[in-house]
């Protein structure tokens, strides 16, 4: 529909529509001469980059299903997806070296790319076809392939669309990372699909950001509650033009009042969203006419989409966006429903007037940086240690992150684990956001009648003080 129009810019260079597809097709030929086909497996690992999309869009030509990676994760815990997905074929950044039979590397991808064949693939690909496998950390210490359909894809679009009014003269900065299903799927695709225009960034960065927005005239940016902090932050924030953004979506976690209006204060659009990655994400939307009267909330159900509270207040999600299950995991799939089909987030909530308000979480998930961190999984790597008998795990707040680990150990008898030990032991085991910021030697664990740990006196007794982790 247009040809010319700009796709993508990334480091100052601009693919169009129509050179989009002629990259797409060529690098569909390249996969399908790899052996791929319809089911097969595709997996990305590396940061931001329009051969990110490329690829996605690739294997959907095929039928295939397209694996995003997290970036962030240890070779052993990419490892174990690649295993778990069975992935046909790995893309990879040069920065990350993996032992995969069919890997390709970015740093020969345009050579290899430009002897694919221009040919048009007329291969059908049902809606409710698998498009997507995206991993979410598990509470049982490993994370699950949560699947999306070209379905699930297709109605949060439309859903986001309907919500945002997104228009094909819109200009998207894309600098959260694209494995995660929000900078997916609630920016680059809908932006797409409307003909408008991603600007791609590797990582985020606060200046290159407010540099981006000026000089491309960005009027649609999404980003964690970390990265709209950061902006806060800086001492550009006074100055910087930002008088193109039409609006400024935010998810992940709740935003404190004092950062929405803040940005309002500026003149602009803060609307927030809730939703989970097995919901495509979109579970509910504040659309911009309820920015400030509704602050604080996280919106109304999405169009296409309903929402409920079970007795205890647990959120629950049905429609066309929720995912049919988890990959290769029908225990874990059949947990995640209740019997009349409605999906179980583990979020418990509020409604007001039709307005849900996230309160408290039923899992012990905490979100870091945007980033989902299960205790169990990290409770898992720290026992692992000789020195530690037993620990615990809990969310507290942190000023730049949001939220970070707070680890309560118990010692083996007679030893003394030094927590500088424990981080370096834990860096080839975890991605660096999972690791603990703070560490407190305990001589037992609180617990309840039933001899489980009773994380609620844990998270008042923890004292998390002040500071900020090095991390990427």
């Amino acid at each position: 529909m247009a040809p010319k129009r700009e796709a993508f810019t990334y480091g100052g260079v601009s693919t169009t529509y129509g050179e989009l597809a002629v990259r797409t097709t060529r690098l569909a030929w390249r996969l399908r001469e790899l052996g791929v086909r319809d089911g097969d497996r595709v997996a990305y690992l590396g940061p931001n980059h329009p051969s990110f999309a490329e690829t996605m869009f690739a294997a959907h030509q095929l039928g295939a299903v397209f694996v995003p990676l997290n970036f962030r994760l240890t070779p052993a815990e990419v490892d174990y997806q690649l295993a778990d997905c069975g992935a046909h074929v790995l893309v990879h950044a040069p920065t990350h070296t993996v032992d995969h039979p069919r890997a390709v590397s970015l740093d020969d991808y345009e050579e290899w790319l430009a002897g694919g064949s221009d040919e048009e693939i007329d291969e059908p690909v049902e809606l409710s076809a698998p498009a997507l496998i995206l991993y979410t950390s598990g509470t049982t210490g490993r994370p699950k392939g949560a699947v999306l359909t070209h379905a699930n894809l297709v109605w949060n679009t439309m859903n986001l669309l309907i919500g945002l009014d997104l228009a094909t003269d819109d200009v998207a900065l894309v600098a959260a990372p694209l494995f995660h299903v929000a900078a997916l799927a609630q920016t680059l695709l809908p932006t797409f699909i409307k003909g408008g225009h991603c600007v791609i960034t590797p990582r985020w960065d606060v200046d290159v950001c407010l540099d981006l927005v000026e000089k491309h005239r960005v009027t649609l940016m999404f980003g964690v509650f970390t990265m709209f902090a950061d902006v806060l932050a800086s001492p550009r924030w006074p100055t910087a033009d930002l008088s193109s953004l039409r609006v400024l979506l935010c998810g992940g976690a709740p935003v404190p009042e004092s950062v929405i209006h803040a940005y309002q204060d500026r003149g602009l659009v803060f609307c927030q969203g809730y939703g989970l990655t097995e919901t495509a994400p979109g579970a509910t939307f504040l659309e911009a006419a309820d920015s400030v009267a509704w602050a604080g909330s996280a919106g109304t159900p999405v169009f296409l989409g309903d929402l409920r509270l079970s007795e205890t207040g647990e959120i629950e999600v049905q429609g066309p966006n929720v995912t049919p299950g988890y990959w290769n995991a029908p225990e874990a799939t059949a947990a995640a429903f209740t019997p009349d089909g409605w999906f179980r987030t583990g979020d418990i909530g509020l409604i007001d007037n039709g307005y849900l308000y996230v309160l408290d979480r039923v899992k012990d998930m905490y979100i870091s940086g945007g980033e989902n961190v299960y205790p169990a999984e990290v409770e898992n790597a720290i026992t692992a240690h000789p020195d530690v008998a037993e620990v615990a795990v809990v969310g507290v707040p942190d000023e730049r992150w949001g939220e970070v680990g707070y680890a309560f150990v118990r010692p083996r008898e007679g030893t003394e684990p030094d927590p500088a030990a424990i981080r370096s032991f834990l860096a080839s085991r975890l991605a660096k956001y999972k690791v603990p910021k703070h560490f407190e030697l305990v001589p037992a664990l609180p617990r309840t009648g039933s001899g489980k740990v009773f994380k609620p006196a844990l998270r008042r007794a923890a004292r998390p003080g002040s500071g900020s982790p090095d991390r990427t």
